[in-house]
């Protein structure tokens, strides 16, 4: 949530330096052009709608608003914690005790993929179910990609267009040179509106799909070798050894698996603990 917080704050003020540099050009007016401006989007969203159907376009909608709503994203090293600790819980209560997690979990994959384990599935069927869930993850996030990368190629070429009747407009009043100098400004400010729709919006907001994707398949990645490990009983210590290959170098240090905490976060009762507590035959 920090990290979207400051990237709020360094959009603003980039729009802010944006916008302050025309005003210190001169006068204002001369980059309105609603005219240029209909044809700019008018033709670039027909383009697209006769590209792409209107559902898919839709999902592009939901996914951009997803993507930038402040929300609290897990970071690879929490999901890592999560899964060692499932590791530990597995070894004392069994597969069944994870059950309770799946409920409780946020991660929707790692819901599914604790379903799957809790199923009695395979570490090879669980793998095969998952890399296929990611796979067509990827593709639909591809789909939304390549939109709005269409879209950032259209809207040059309709910023053109605009400048082109703007200049037919202008050549109207050949006769005059001041309506000459006058048109002029408004011929191009169409081109300008296209680069800045394209460069400023279609193609930032393709490259965060890209970023949102690669983190969420990383996240994926370490739930689907984890999930697979607990399966297969692997030690806790080698899984959290495992599983921190994925992270950075400096996300490494901290050690994971602490015996006390799983106990106080599971209510586990060492078993030492239960025979001095148990009646004496």
């Amino acid at each position: 949530m920090l990290v979207q917080n400051k990237n709020v704050i360094g959009v603003i003020l980039c729009l802010l330096l944006f916008l302050v540099g025309f005003v210190f050009h001169g006068n204002i007016s001369m980059y309105y052009n609603i005219s240029g401006f209909l044809v700019v989007i008018g033709g670039t969203f027909g383009a697209t709608l006769l590209t792409y159907r209107m559902d898919r376009i839709m999902i592009v909608y939901k996914v951009l608003v997803a993507s930038y709503k402040i929300k609290k994203i897990k970071d690879p090293e929490d999901i890592v914690e999560i899964l060692v600790d499932l590791s530990v819980k597995s070894k004392f209560k069994g597969l069944l005790s994870l059950q309770e997690d799946e409920e409780e979990t946020s991660v929707l994959f790692l819901r599914r993929a604790l379903g799957l384990l809790v199923d009695g599935y395979k570490g090879d069927a669980i793998r095969d179910i998952l890399s296929t869930e990611m796979y067509f993850f990827r593709r639909r996030r591809e789909d939304c990609e390549r939109v709005l990368r269409t879209m950032a190629e259209l809207f040059p070429s309709f910023g053109l267009v605009g400048s082109v009747v703007g200049l037919i407009g202008m050549l109207a009043g050949i006769g005059s040179t001041a309506t000459i100098l006058a048109t002029i400004p408004i011929a191009l400010t169409s081109t300008l509106y296209g680069i800045i729709l394209a460069n400023f919006l279609c193609i930032p907001f393709a490259g965060n799909i890209r970023e949102q994707t690669d983190q969420e398949l990383l996240l994926q990645k370490i739930i689907m070798e984890g999930v697979i490990a607990i399966e297969k009983e692997v030690d806790p210590r080698s899984l959290e050894r495992k599983l921190k290959s994925f992270l950075t170098p400096s996300s490494r240090n901290v050690k994971l698996v602490s015996l006390k905490r799983i106990q106080e976060r599971f209510n586990i009762v060492p078993q030492n603990k239960e025979k001095k507590s148990g009646k004496p035959s």
